[in-house]
């Protein structure tokens, strides 16, 4: 299952969740618990938490942009390294680093159940550190 809990997990931080619930319920286990260590502290979040931090994502900024530094799984384990640009509502002519993000997750029924997240607040990186 690797390959296919590669593509899933991806595809949920590429799609637009932050504006639709509707996907965060195709993407999360009704039983989903996201530990995150942020910048500022550690939440304990479920499905309602994510849907929350959505909302707020969605009311934030004009548009979200995934890059994706790399993806490794093993089962239904799966981890990303990824770094999210964001263009604000109040200037939407650029983009910018939004946060740098390691998130671990475990997959059950073919959904995101389990996941540890650590985020760190968006900088330019000249080269990805995964570069040769």
């Amino acid at each position: 299952m690797s390959k296919k809990a590669k593509d899933i997990v991806e595809k949920f931080y590429q799609s637009e969740f932050f504006k639709d619930d509707k996907i965060l319920k195709d993407f999360l286990h009704p039983d989903v618990e996201l530990s995150w260590y942020g910048t500022t502290g550690f939440r304990k979040l479920n499905l309602d938490g994510i849907s929350e931090i959505g909302q707020q994502l969605n009311q934030s900024f004009d548009s979200l942009r995934l890059e994706v530094e790399k993806v490794i799984a093993k089962n239904d384990d799966v981890a990303i390294h990824f770094t999210y640009h964001v263009r604000t509502i109040e200037n939407p002519e650029e983009e910018m680093p939004y946060a740098h993000f390691i998130a671990m997750w475990q997959l059950k029924d073919d959904k995101l159940c389990k996941g540890v997240q650590i985020s760190q607040l968006g900088e330019e990186i000249e080269k990805s550190p995964w570069a040769k």
